[in-house]
């Protein structure tokens, strides 16, 4: 009988135990499944901001989104989608300003079908005029106001919600470019060493970096102050209006065509390239209207040399080495503190350098490249790019040899420097410019403070939550375990 009672409260004992483990077992699954449930992102929703880059050459619509229960927070603002506008420059409609308008009307469609429409009333939209629309001002203050009232028009008319054009400064365009370049990047959040940002358009040029404080007290005007996430930045930023690409070109020719003459010898274009310019197209600019040569012809014929070096001696002559009543300059008697840190170039300087295969190696085999692609005969270049317009293709060694100048002479890259320099077009899928820099400014999409964060990343805190139930369930089995000779040598003495 003693055996039977023992031998049945064992089985008991083991049954008890094994629908403790059960229910333990049970009970940690539906703590974590709760805990992952309860912390799971729901079904993510979107918010969406339009940004038009209305640049001297070209207009370009860029569409942003970020997490809509993110904003002014940690949400990442992304690039969604980019639509360049047919034709060229909104300032190029000067003498139909009216057809500037018209001009956007095919992307603003393209963008009304991206987004949402449940979106479309709460979807900020801008405009950002630059350089080509500076110097319209600068000839023609009415022109301009007619141009950009053309655009409105349009852009009113539109389902988001209009918050105004206009022509930005230069200013605005460098320091908003190095804002985006290091947004995307992720150094402003990590509070770690930036990037510097280096702009080429058709009409300007920005380069803007962090440097010490004393930027304010030798030069204020090149001096912007930002906080964001909780660290202060002391930037340098500078443009040079007229010292874009397009324009740096007309400042070559004119150089070249103060003399009258019928024809020009240009170093910069290929060998076998020759045609028929107006001194109207070259002298038309603001950039260099003063100095037009009093000729009475109406042409020259351009005629291309293909020879680099001559044509870095060309470039040189456009800028202003003469003077600097700073502790240093960069040229044209501007103030430059020595370069800090990686650069990253974009827009033009990467479209320019990508074509001509210079976006890696060193300044010395960049210049050797140059040298023999310039060399070139043109009938060669077309045979080889077909699917390029002519009017670009021919402008390669041109563009290709200011970019070298503006880096090295003007802004004072070296040989030892070169390599700092990061030829992007997009970062983690946004493209490199101002656009988005603006956006995040305008919407305070970037706090000035660090957000608050918890203590634990999410898959931390589900880590931790398992391994203390686990511990718990573990403490309750030991506990059992205690309990059961004790219960057994209860049994023996009976």
């Amino acid at each position: 009988m003693a055996e039977q009672r023992e031998t049945k409260g064992k089985n008991a004992w083991y049954k008890a135990v094994i629908i403790i483990t059960v229910l333990g077992i049970t009970a940690i699954v539906a703590l974590v499944t709760t805990a992952v449930l309860q912390n799971k992102p729901l079904l993510q929703k979107y918010k969406y901001g339009i940004v038009l880059d209305a640049g001297s050459s070209h207009t370009a619509v860029y569409i942003y989104e970020w997490p809509a229960e993110k904003d002014n927070d940690t949400g990442r603002v992304q690039q969604t989608h980019s639509c360049k506008v047919q034709g060229a420059g909104i300032s190029s409609y000067s003498v139909f300003p009216g057809q500037a308008g018209a001009s956007l009307k095919s992307c603003m469609k393209e963008a009304e079908s991206l987004i949402p429409l449940s979106r479309h009333h709460e979807t900020p939209l801008y405009l950002g005029a630059t350089a080509g629309m500076r110097l319209l001002r600068m000839e023609n203050q009415s022109l301009s106001d007619q141009v950009l009232w053309s655009v409105e028009e349009v852009l009113r008319s539109s389902p988001f919600s209009y918050q105004g054009a206009r022509i930005i400064t230069g200013q605005e365009e460098g320091a908003f470019g190095w804002v985006t370049v290091n947004y995307l990047s992720d150094r402003l959040k990590q509070g770690s060493g930036t990037t510097g940002a280096l702009d080429l358009g058709g009409a300007s040029t920005q380069i803007s970096f962090v440097a010490n404080q004393d930027v304010a007290e030798e030069s204020a005007e090149n001096a912007v102050t930002f906080r964001l996430y909780g660290n202060d930045y002391f930037l340098y930023t500078h443009s040079f209006l007229c010292y874009g690409k397009d324009q740096a070109l007309k400042l070559a020719l004119a150089q070249q065509t103060q003399s009258g003459d019928s024809s020009v010898l240009d170093p910069c274009f290929h060998p076998g390239y020759s045609v028929d310019r107006s001194y109207f197209s070259v002298y038309s600019s603001p950039c260099v209207m003063a100095g037009k040569p009093l000729v009475s012809r109406d042409s020259f014929t351009h005629v291309g040399a293909g020879n680099a070096s001559l044509c870095q001696e060309v470039v040189r002559r456009i800028f202003n080495f003469s003077s600097c009543s700073f502790s240093r300059c960069s040229f044209n008697r501007v103030y430059q503190p020595p370069l800090q840190g990686p650069f990253g170039a974009f827009s033009a300087f990467y479209f320019v350098m990508n074509f001509l295969n210079l976006t890696s190696g060193s300044l010395e085999s960049s210049r050797e490249k140059l040298e023999r692609y310039c060399s070139r005969p043109w009938t060669q270049i077309k045979q080889q790019h077909p699917d390029v317009k002519e009017k670009y293709l021919a402008e390669y060694c041109f563009s290709g040899s200011y970019i070298l100048s503006l880096l090295t002479d003007g802004y004072n890259f070296t040989s030892d420097t070169w390599t700092d320099i990061t030829f992007i077009k997009k970062i983690s899928g946004s493209d490199a410019g101002w656009t988005l820099g603006y956006m995040l400014n305008l919407t305070n999409m970037i706090p000035a403070e660090a957000p608050d964060t918890p203590p634990l990343p999410h898959v931390g805190y589900v880590t931790l939550l398992f391994f203390i139930s686990l511990l718990l369930f573990f403490l309750l089995f030991l506990c059992f375990r205690f309990l059961r000779p004790r219960r057994n040598s209860q049994t023996q003495m009976i």
